[in-house]
């Protein structure tokens, strides 16, 4: 994972698209939202959110 990490950023960094970056650490943490609210209480209160 970590290697992956580093590669995405050479590669955004080469093609000088650093301004995606914030853009993908935005999709991750919704990403991992989504997958630590499934079939949990804290589901109950994120909903409420939207």
């Amino acid at each position: 994972m970590l290697e992956f990490l580093t590669d995405l950023f050479a590669f955004l960094k080469m093609r000088k698209k650093l301004w995606l970056l914030p853009i993908i650490i935005v999709l991750a943490l919704l990403g991992a939202l989504v997958v630590m609210t499934q079939q949990s209480a804290l589901a109950t209160f994120i909903y409420t959110l939207f």
